[in-house]
């Protein structure tokens, strides 16, 4: 009986194997005639954490009913986002394995993988994670630069420039985009629809007079900080924010939405909070360039690196959505995502093909697990593959197989990060 079970187990270790070779979306064996895979650059956001607010906060007083009891403390990586984001890393080392990137079983020579993240315990957690699924027979280092929870200005949206004169174009693009792309009313349909599933009119802050409304929308620009809209949009973010983590987390569907049954659209609306708060404060012309300027820089390095084979870089929905906005990624809404650009565990990969002639192109992509993925903690296979999102970057042409000349996307952040120079004469 036992000799059965382990030659069975050794044809479904083969079908899983064959299976793999076709690595992820749209990378079939003709493509592989042409090109091969040279390395890997990766800006991942961290999985799944605890919400950033305290007890005792407003987020706490919103509701009549109580948040979900979490196990790690505010704003911490959780246990289910460790095995969901050792789960992405496995996921990687077959498709990599596949693609003769690396061994199935790899200790990487000294410079070949570089794993740094901020110094956040929810960043650091999430590259030790990934890497504990990716490579898990080397023993790897993640880099950080402080002691855990201090903040690397790589990774953290603050300005790294300011003037007035700044201050003055980046109010006007804010003004201009809240304007311009409707966002006032936006936010009011999905407030009414974030009041209805927290019960809000029942609550402690209702009770008090606090509404939430677009009305009171204040923009907050100041030296070495983030951008930030004040104002009721505030807790509204925060609300949300542990709101979606909550249904991640939370086994039973509608005891994560305090009783109530949410449509797709409704957590569209919720998922819009985020999204539009990043728009706002991040992806202006003027301040994307500057508050990832840091960062530009340090994925540039990474990409650059001829002897870099793979590059793990962790941070926040935060720096992923203003890099994309400084590189002039067109804009996209994702699939199967309640956050619609930057949804939890995201990442932002470049990966770097060679054809036949020894030309190098690169292909920017968004990877992340679905909703169902995330909620059901389900294992990633070839028949249940991550999501997997091309983009497009404005102004370059793709060829047929929908790669970019490496060189352009390279020139596209030097571009973006010779733009912070202009900035500076503001």
């Amino acid at each position: 009986m036992i000799k059965k079970l382990s030659a069975l187990l050794f044809v479904l270790t083969l079908i899983i194997s064959v299976k793999a070779d076709a690595y992820w979306a749209g990378r079939d064996a003709a493509f592989h005639e042409k090109y091969s895979l040279q390395k890997m650059t990766i800006l991942s956001r961290h999985n799944i954490r605890s919400p950033l607010t305290a007890p005792g906060s407003d987020v706490e007083k919103v509701t009549p009913h109580k948040w979900f009891k979490w196990t790690s403390r505010p704003a911490e990586l959780s246990l289910k986002g460790a095995q969901l984001e050792t789960i992405m890393g496995q996921y990687f080392r077959r498709a990599l394995t596949s693609e003769k990137l690396v061994a199935e079983v790899y200790k990487p020579k000294e410079g070949e993988m570089r794993f740094y993240a901020n110094s956040k315990q929810r960043t650091i957690a999430t590259a030790r994670y990934f890497a504990a699924g990716f490579i898990p027979m080397a023993d790897v280092t993640v880099e950080h630069k402080y002691e855990p929870e201090g903040s690397d200005l790589v990774f953290s949206p603050h300005l790294a420039y300011y003037s007035e004169g700044f201050k003055n174009k980046a109010e006007k693009e804010m003004q201009d985009m809240i304007k311009n792309r409707g966002i006032k009313n936006k936010l009011e349909t999905a407030y009414k629809t974030l009041e209805k599933v927290i019960d809000y009119k029942d609550s402690p802050l209702a009770k008090s007079g606090k509404k939430f409304t677009a009305n009171d929308m204040k923009i907050i620009i100041e030296k070495d900080k983030q951008p930030q809209v004040k104002g009721s949009f505030r807790l509204a973010l925060s609300t949300v924010d542990a709101l979606i983590l909550q249904y991640y987390e939370e086994p039973h569907d509608k005891a994560a939405t305090f009783g109530h049954t949410l449509t797709t659209k409704e957590w569209e609306q919720l998922g819009s909070v985020i999204d539009i708060y990043y728009d706002v404060t991040l992806k202006t012309t003027s301040v994307a360039p500057n508050v990832v300027h840091r960062f530009l820089g340090v994925m540039n390095d990474e990409l650059s690196n001829k002897n870099r084979k793979f590059s793990f870089l962790c941070g926040h929905d935060s720096t992923i959505a203003a890099t994309l906005a400084a590189l002039d990624v067109k804009p996209y809404s994702l699939p199967n995502a309640i956050e619609r650009q930057t949804p939890i565990g995201v990442k932002f990969v470049v990966s770097v093909w060679k054809d036949k002639n020894g030309e190098e192109y690169a292909a920017p992509e968004l990877v992340y697990q679905s909703v169902n993925q995330l909620k059901n903690r389900e294992i990633l296979t070839e028949d249940n593959p991550p999501m997997v999102y091309r983009l497009k970057l404005n102004g370059l042409n793709e060829n047929k197989d929908g790669l970019y000349r490496l060189e352009d996307v390279e020139g596209r952040f030097a571009q973006a990060i010779q733009y912070f120079d202009e900035l500076k004469k503001l």
